[in-house]
């Protein structure tokens, strides 16, 4: 036999056994994989189970659960949640406790550090004995029907994630339910959607970086020309007893006032009102520590929402529209998971008929309607959260004119495949020393304003900077969230709501009778500004001072409310609740492009007595119109293209790109049409015109990120050319001004596209830039091999919209075009016929990677559809693919 035969014969032997055991890795492989998909047909028996549950899949396998009990109804939603998402909901709870570092080895420490120290888990343990006993019964039941899915499944038989994590926690066993689980997820929701804790921090960071008036134009009033939620008309603040109205400057008085303050407390009080090196170094170490907590829902310019109801006189039905799409971050799976609840014979002992927008790990609709009402959510974002700047000496703290001790605890935190670490935690009365999280950072170049009456510090003075935030009160939010599933009237939402403590929530109404309301509920602080004439938590008070501690909550008869305003629709899109002063809840709005954008196309459809449609609705959802670029391309228009050194060619080649925005419609559409490249270009305008203005001061973790705040700034700046924003110092000896800042921001958006997208302007696509990446926690991240990522990770989805446009998605522009937030799922609610209703989540039902229904509602999502919504039983049975049955254990 020659050489070659022989060289033949074993390579075809070697191929044989490559595909025999391809063939066979495939079948262990399909087997790993399909082994923890859930059931969906057949029965199964439940442990404690009153009587049969039906479990009807639609072809989305978006399951609606019926039952005769409401604790029956409980244990079916958490083994249907435990199916689908439970490593979601694991992974979660390792978030809320501290915990990641047990799953992912050292990478979760910090995570772990910063947790542990505000004690999330902690709260919730002491909020459970506080709630209703009908809410802990509900919760108790939920994690027994977690607690059935779960008996008898290894790690692998529950999610292919355990597979993965394996190969670091090779012991990992899984712990039973319970309902603190369920109660500290509510806070993680809440830390995300607070608000301004990050600007507060910022403003301290950057006041000796630039001076006051440059901080001033970078936190610009809001401009109430741009309705507010309610009007003068719709609501005005109550005589309540307890509320402070006296103590609030208006928005107007508090911004103006803030250069003046600034400027004499640096004239007169300079040693006491500057903080000392240890101060920012204690500043720039809550920095770090804020960074360090998982992102669970979305965080910062993302973090928002449409809403918007229509009354019956503007409805094509008749009947109230209710419309809702939260801005959250984008991830797979989806944070929502959609469910129906509902009980067989509607009754006082059983009044479950909800469907909607659930939490995995929850049990419960967090939005969506009954059989009588619905209700929308957008995030209110009061400010709910002050940092302190502390004296601290040794474990004491000053208090007044002496120093008393700090609590301390010590916190054990698990580390897989690693040792443990053991932290302690300290705590002033305010709130937990974040400062202690990560340790100091050198930062001593920037210092902050400080408030105090002692004269100058010592400069030896050790400085800590503590939080007070609601969110680390016991509270009721859990008995809010089943007290509006069960709603029949405005009344008895209103009266759920009184519970709704955190995260505080813009809540928009609608009923079969044809009302339609809002309701602002939350817990929201009453404090005095440790500046005066600026709002309070504008700046970090002094924690020595008792006179800038908590003072109370402003009490729930004094939060805006109004039902069937004779404007007859609301719009709710995060902007300012009402226009007056008090109560105080915010001076960070969102500036309002989106609201008033909803505003004007809702106007447009019902002029003349016209009525809005469902279909209506939802084509708004989709608008990409960006209402601040025309006044930015006026001005860029009116700019000189011509640089003091630059030839006829590249004055040209930039016009070339230039001209894309002379007929532009300001549409952001991802296709291939003229407005597509037109946006292409704009946000790239946008981006570099940023830079230019303002990375040239501030530290890298601050730079514009692009949102509504941004575009206050620049449309202020546009109409002030000496502003000090317009001189780059890193040109020295060089002063640009406003035209010659415009200008290079054209040149060099023109440069960055020819490399990324090609010389010709005309197929340039804003959807090439503006794509989002569906990143699974913790499996999608850079850690592990991109083959190990690929298989969770959807991704490459190109985004019509942007940053504060109604289809509202983006990212942080300073680092790039690609999408990390966006609409996390799209209703809209028809009134007239509930069975009419329309949804869509951004991925799908399951957590399953591989699953037909891990991501079979992305592509949709992109495109702007709705899927129907059934309610009614005879709707849901015609809808239904496949049915479950859960029996009690031992029947039969």
């Amino acid at each position: 036999m020659t050489p070659q035969r022989v060289a033949r014969r074993v390579a075809l032997g070697l191929l044989g056994v490559i595909v025999v055991a391809a063939l066979v890795l495939s079948v262990v492989g399909i087997s790993l994989v399909r082994r923890s998909f859930p059931q969906t047909e057949g029965e199964v028996a439940l442990r404690g189970l009153e009587a049969n549950v039906s479990v009807l899949r639609d072809q989305r396998g978006v399951p609606q659960i019926y039952g005769d009990s409401v604790t029956d109804i409980a244990k079916a939603q958490g083994f249907v949640h435990a199916q689908d998402r439970f490593f979601e909901m694991d992974f979660r709870r390792h978030v809320t406790a501290g915990r990641v570092s047990e799953l992912v080895g050292e990478a979760g420490l910090e995570a772990d550090r910063a947790v542990r120290t505000m004690g999330w888990r902690r709260v919730a343990e002491a909020e459970l004995p506080t709630l209703e006993p009908a809410t802990r019964t509900y919760l108790q039941a939920y994690a027994d029907g977690v607690n059935a899915y779960l008996r008898g499944r290894s790690p692998s038989q529950a999610s292919l994630e355990y597979v993965i994590l394996g190969a670091r926690v090779s012991d990992y066993t899984i712990e039973k339910w319970t309902p603190a689980d369920s109660i500290a997820w509510l806070k993680a929701m809440a830390w995300d959607l607070r608000g301004d804790y990050a600007d507060e921090l910022g403003r301290a960071r950057l006041s000796t970086r630039v001076s006051a008036a440059q901080i001033n134009e970078l936190y610009p009033p809001y401009d109430h020309a741009n309705k507010p939620i309610l009007s003068g008309q719709d609501w005005s603040p109550p005589a309540v007893a307890g509320q402070q109205a006296s103590a609030v400057p208006s928005t107007a008085a508090m911004r103006a006032s803030l250069r003046s303050t600034a400027t004499r407390a640096s004239a007169r009080e300079a040693a006491d009102a500057l903080a000392t090196p240890a101060a920012q170094q204690a500043y720039a170490a809550v920095g770090r520590a804020l960074s360090a907590v998982p992102q669970l829902i979305g965080r910062g310019d993302g973090v928002g929402s449409n809403s918007w109801v229509i009354g019956s006189a503007k409805s094509a039905t008749g009947k109230p529209l209710l419309a809702n799409d939260p801005h959250l971050g984008l991830g797979i799976p989806s944070v929502w998971y959609q469910v129906g609840l509902h009980c067989r014979a509607v009754s006082e002992q059983c009044p479950l008929d909800v469907a909607g927008f659930s939490l995995s790990g929850v049990p419960g609709v967090v939005i969506g309607h009954n059989n009588k009402v619905a209700w929308g959510m957008t995030n209110l974002g009061p400010d709910v959260s002050d940092f302190y700047l502390e004296k601290l000496d040794g474990n004491t703290v000053l208090r007044g004119a002496a120093y008393e001790p700090l609590t301390t605890r010590q916190e054990v935190i698990k580390v897989a495949g690693g040792e443990d670490e053991t932290i302690t935690v300290r705590a002033t009365r305010h709130g937990p020393l974040l400062s202690d999280v990560l340790g100091p950072l050198d930062d001593a170049g920037e210092h902050s304003p400080v408030p105090s009456t002692e004269g100058p510090q010592p400069v030896g003075q050790d400085y800590g900077v503590s939080l007070a935030w609601t969110g680390l009160q016991p509270s009721k939010t859990a008995d809010a969230i089943f007290g509006m599933n069960t709603a029949q009237s405005f009344g008895e939402f209103r009266e759920a709501a009184r519970d709704f403590a955190v995260p505080s929530q813009n809540l928009i109404y609608a009923d079969v009778d044809g009302h339609i309301g809002y309701q602002a509920p939350g817990q929201v602080p009453v404090r005095t500004s440790a500046f005066p004439d600026t709002p309070p938590g504008f700046w970090p008070a002094p924690g020595w001072d008792e006179a800038y501690d908590w003072k109370g909550y402003v009490p729930f008869e004094a939060m805006p409310t109004t039902l069937d305003p004779a404007e007859g629709f609301i719009v709710a899109a995060n902007q300012a609740v009402t226009a007056s002063p008090t109560p105080f809840l915010t001076s960070e709005w969102d500036y309002g492009y989106r609201s008033q954008r909803i505003r004007t196309l809702i106007e447009r459809a019902t002029e003349g007595g016209g009525k809005i449609t469902a279909q209506q609705m939802a084509d708004i959802q989709m608008d990409s119109r960006n209402e601040f670029a025309p006044k930015l391309v006026e001005a860029l228009l009116a700019v000189p293209l011509e640089g003091p050194d630059d030839s006829e060619v590249e004055v040209a080649f930039t016009r070339e790109a230039q001209d894309l925005l002379r007929d532009w419609d300001f549409t952001t559409p991802a296709d291939d049409s003229t407005s597509g490249a037109a946006a292409a270009y704009y946000n790239a305008v946008w981006a570099n015109l940023l830079t230019l203005l303002f990375d040239d001061e501030v530290p890298e973790d601050l730079r514009a990120d692009g949102g509504d705040r941004y575009m206050a700034v620049v449309g202020r700046l546009l109409d002030n050319p000496k502003s000090a924003w317009w001189d780059n110092r890193q040109t020295a000896g060089i002063t640009e001004g406003r035209d010659e800042i415009l200008r290079q921001a054209q040149v060099e958006a023109r440069l960055e596209l020819t490399r990324t997208l090609g010389k010709d302007p005309d197929d340039w696509r804003w959807g090439a830039l503006h794509r989002v990446d569906l990143e699974h926690r913790p499996l999608g991240s850079d850690t592990l091999p991109g083959v190990v990522r690929s298989v969770f990770n959807r991704g490459g989805f190109e985004l019509p919209g942007g940053s504060s446009i109604v289809n509202a998605n983006g990212g942080d522009i300073s680092v790039g075009y690609g999408v990390t937030w966006g609409p996390s799922m799209r209703m809209v609610v028809d009134l007239g016929n509930l069975d009419r209703s329309t949804w869509i989540n951004l991925t799908g039902a399951s957590g399953h990677a591989f699953n037909g229904h891990y991501d079979d509602q992305t592509e949709d999502w992109v495109e702007g559809r709705q899927d129907p919504w059934p309610f009614t039983e005879k709707a849901v049975r015609e809808a239904t693919e496949d049915e479950l049955t859960l029996v009690p254990e031992g029947a039969g």
